[in-house]
């Protein structure tokens, strides 16, 4: 079955505040750069490249306040 439509947008909020220093992005290829920005305000915070397993590490780390987030785009 092919899917009708496909975000490649991973969203991420947080209720709490949070130091983030990794996210998990599924189905994205080793060494895909992956650019991290503020959901609220859509400045740039990150870019940062995925490992084979689909961890992308962020270094230094988000520090995302109480009902913040933000986006990882490939």
């Amino acid at each position: 079955m092919i899917p009708l439509h496909r975000d490649a947008d991973f969203t991420f909020r947080f209720a709490d505040r949070r130091l983030i220093d990794r996210v998990h992005l599924d189905g994205v290829a080793a060494g895909t750069l992956v650019t991290f920005t503020d959901l609220r305000t859509g400045a740039r915070l990150a870019d940062a490249v995925a490992g084979a397993d689909g961890w992308v590490p962020l270094d230094p780390p988000l520090l995302v306040e109480p009902g913040g987030g933000f986006v990882a785009r490939v």
